[in-house]
């Protein structure tokens, strides 16, 4: 018998993916959210029906999921075309596939920067795909000749950006969507629609009248793998963190007792817990220095901006408690909601305990992988001073080795070995 602890519906795991992506930019946001409009936009100009409206706007809103980090957002948004634009389509590709609800949404993003000319005449691809794709970079491109102009002169540059889209079709675009574009964007309304607040609405309105399509614990937890995995590649330091944490998080839960329903849910919010860093400019997660207290400040946002994209996923109250109290602390102390100990349930601190241990063990700009004993050493001290639960604590000092092999991924290893 399937065992049914989680249930979501598979809307809000994209809404909420893109929510994820939007922390990219940091000051620059919803490029996925105007991508996807604009693509829904050209869809109803096509005549196709609202099924298919809905998975190009989806496709829209989660086209950019190999892009992790703030400098390749920058060109995404600052310029037409630039060299390897193509690079985050084709880890995008590879992300999205390791869903199998998501496939289908794989070959559009895979060539979303392929221009029209080299696209058209390939073999392999159907007629479908190659439109797909054209429509999703023809309006991201739309959007980075937009995205200077938001909310300061946006409705003075429409007939350039009309006539710049135009002046590409044949080589960039297909001449047939160029056209579809420049019908849907006749109006006013195309345009101020883009704007933050009617944007909004627009997203509010599109969650409402999509038929919800449940999915449950194997297929949550591939798409919890693809957002760790998104995370994790912001920073080389970061490799495979969020995937430690979650393994190690299981496996303390595991011989601590938990029931099975627990222990997926455990995974799943260690695997999500640092959301929140898309948010972190590159150069403070890279920087070689200890963070002075500007950077720090920056760095404490991230497990609110965790909290505030699981919240929206029906079915994961729990789990965002559990990933956003990573950095909360027993005796109050902690962030960013200065919970203490009696508001900190097991799970939550677990998953604490998890998140030191796994980043101890791995190399960072100012510091090398610990030791096993140094690792212990650090943990013990926290408890010690009430910084973290001293129960589990003193159990992963009684199993530091099998808790290291679980935080440095050396039991699947071992396994496919």
């Amino acid at each position: 018998m399937c065992n049914m602890s989680i249930r979501i519906d598979l809307n809000d795991a994209i809404f909420a993916l893109s929510d994820s992506l939007d922390l990219v930019g940091i000051d620059e946001v919803a490029h996925g959210k105007r991508v996807g409009y604009m693509a829904f936009k050209c869809a109803e100009v096509m005549g196709v029906d609202k099924r298919e409206r809905e998975r190009l706007f989806q496709i829209g809103l989660v086209h950019d999921i190999g892009v992790s980090s703030t400098q390749v957002h920058h060109h995404l948004v600052t310029e037409m075309q630039w060299a390897h634009d193509e690079d985050h389509a084709i880890t995008g590709e590879k992300l999205i596939n390791q869903s199998r609800h998501l496939t289908g949404f794989a070959t559009a993003i895979r060539y979303h920067h392929t221009p029209w000319s080299f696209l058209q005449p390939m073999r392999g691809l159907s007629q479908q795909d190659k439109n797909d794709a054209n429509l999703i970079f023809l309006v991201d491109r739309v959007d980075a000749l937009s995205a200077a102009h938001y909310n300061v002169d946006l409705q003075l540059e429409v007939d350039n950006i009309r006539q710049r889209i135009q002046a590409m079709a044949g080589d960039l675009f297909s001449p047939e969507l160029v056209e579809i574009f420049l019908h849907a964007s006749e109006s006013d309304s195309f345009w101020l629609m883009l704007e933050p607040p009617h944007l909004d609405r627009f997203m509010i309105d599109m969650r409402a009248m999509t038929l919800p399509f449940y999915i449950d614990n194997d297929d949550v937890k591939d798409i919890a793998r693809i957002f760790a995995q998104v995370v994790d590649a912001k920073s080389k330091f970061t490799f495979e963190h969020s995937i430690g944490v979650a393994a190690l998080s299981r496996f303390l839960a595991s011989e601590l007792g938990f029931d099975a329903d627990s222990l997926i849910k455990i995974e799943i919010a260690g695997l999500l817990h640092d959301l929140g860093k898309l948010r972190i400019p590159d150069e403070i997660l890279d920087k070689p220095d200890r963070l002075d207290r500007q950077d720090t400040l920056i760095m404490h946002r991230h497990s609110f901006e965790t909290y505030q994209v699981l919240r929206e996923i029906r079915g994961f109250e729990d789990i965002a408690l559990w990933a956003s109290y990573h950095h909360e602390r027993p005796d109050g102390s902690g962030y960013p909601f200065k919970r203490s100990a009696s508001d900190l349930g097991q799970e939550a601190r677990i998953i604490a305990v998890a998140d030191i241990f796994q980043a101890l063990a791995q190399e960072r700009p100012y510091r090398g992988a610990m030791s096993i004993t140094e690792i212990c050493a650090v943990l013990a001290q926290m408890a010690e001073h009430n910084l973290l639960d001293q129960q589990i604590v003193e159990f992963a000092i009684k199993h530091a080795q099998q808790c290291h092999e679980q935080a440095s991924g050396l039991v699947q290893t071992r396994e496919i070995a």
